[in-house]
């Protein structure tokens, strides 16, 4: 009970503290990427916070991943380090007696995890998606605040007007730099209004100049204009786009048949599975030596975590072209490793049987002997 009870409560504290230090970093990063696709156009300046949450939480079952990882081998390599595991092993523990008090530390973790990639992430995607669609449906005047220069969502136009009229369709004292095939145009107008023709969006201008400029010749050209129309992009139907695979719920990717939605349920599922082989890798990686001060276990542990991870989408991408069927993929990725760390588990207690035990007596010369008897 005191072996159970206190190796869990270590792995929730270092779990909460690693959990925590990533998700600032990751919070950090993610908020100077949003306000960067915020400043091109990507979205409402307004829906940034809504895009951050949503970012957060499709990145949510990683950080979770690697903070378990982690901990199980912060926790068990201070165990050795510690010699405390010498203690633990002469008590009658052995490496196989860890795998319970981690999974019951574990799976409040693992089922988190397992909500977030099936359920949680997949409703965040779709949740951006309607925020990129609606902003997309705006006008590029309505986009645009008064008094600041915006970029429209293409990167070719930047806009500055002084005031928005008649329902942010109409903007007054229109200011606007356009690039497009080795020209450059300089337009100001009194007011510019947004019109839509045949699906294409138009810009109407009137009373205004035009300086144009060629980029190649440096050649300028001016002139003025009582009425002028601009073709500012498409109308974007997001009914007429094809769904991404990512953003739709797992029941629906089960029932379909494409390559491309056995990609997705292979990273999915395979998310999951990962998780609970992080435990497992962690304490057949975390095996240390209280004689020497070597830190080498962190950093195979750290390859680990980064080969697997990458082999997770390798293994998408080789579902996604139809080289293996998604649960094939699985097996082969995630049930190997699952066996691995297995293995090695089995290999460090001695190669026993989990039925057997290990006892040792005094050979000749005072050495001590091991042996395997059956339980």
């Amino acid at each position: 009970m005191l072996f159970d009870s206190s190796v869990r409560r270590e792995l929730w504290r270092s779990f909460i503290g690693t959990l925590v230090v990533l998700l600032t970093v990751v919070l950090t990063m993610v908020l100077i990427r949003v306000l960067g696709q915020a400043t091109k156009g990507s979205f409402a300046p307004a829906d940034v916070s809504l895009v951050l949450s949503y970012t957060v939480i499709g990145q949510l079952p990683i950080l979770i991943a690697l903070a378990l990882f982690v901990a199980v081998v912060t926790v068990l390599s201070r165990l050795w380090r510690d010699s405390e595991m010498v203690v633990w092993q002469a008590s009658g523990a052995r490496q196989f007696s860890f795998i319970p008090p981690l999974l019951r530390m574990a799976w409040p973790v693992l089922a988190v995890v397992a909500f977030s990639t099936l359920v949680a992430r997949p409703w965040a995607q779709s949740q951006t998606q309607v925020l990129k669609y609606r902003f997309e449906k705006r006008s590029d005047m309505a986009r645009v605040s008064p008094g600041q220069f915006q970029t429209s969502a293409d990167g070719k136009r930047v806009f500055f007007i002084d005031s928005h009229s008649d329902g942010q369709q109409t903007g007054k004292n229109v200011f606007m730099v356009l690039t497009d095939k080795g020209q450059e145009s300089v337009i100001t107008a009194r007011e510019g209004q947004l019109r839509i023709d045949k699906d294409l969006r138009y810009l109407v201008l009137s009373q205004g100049e035009r300086i144009q400029t060629d980029l190649a010749t440096a050649e300028k050209t001016l002139s003025r204009f009582d009425t002028a129309r601009i073709l500012v992009g498409e109308v974007v139907d997001p009914q007429k786009l094809a769904p991404d695979v990512r953003s739709l719920p797992t029941h629906k990717l089960l029932g379909m048949d494409s390559k491309e939605a056995h990609g997705e349920l292979n990273w999915r599922f395979g998310l999951v599975w990962a998780a609970l082989n992080m435990v497992l890798a962690g304490l057949s990686l975390a095996a240390g030596n209280a004689r020497r001060n070597s830190n080498w276990n962190l950093v195979y542990a750290l390859l680990v975590f980064v080969v697997y991870f990458n082999l997770l989408s390798l293994s998408q991408n080789w579902v996604t072209q139809g080289k293996l069927g998604w649960v094939s993929g699985l097996l082969l990725v995630h049930g190997g490793l699952t066996l691995g760390a297995l293995a090695v588990l089995w290999w460090r207690d001695g190669a026993l049987l989990p039925g057997q035990t290990v006892t040792r007596r005094a050979g000749p010369g005072g050495r001590l002997k091991r042996a395997g008897g059956a339980a």
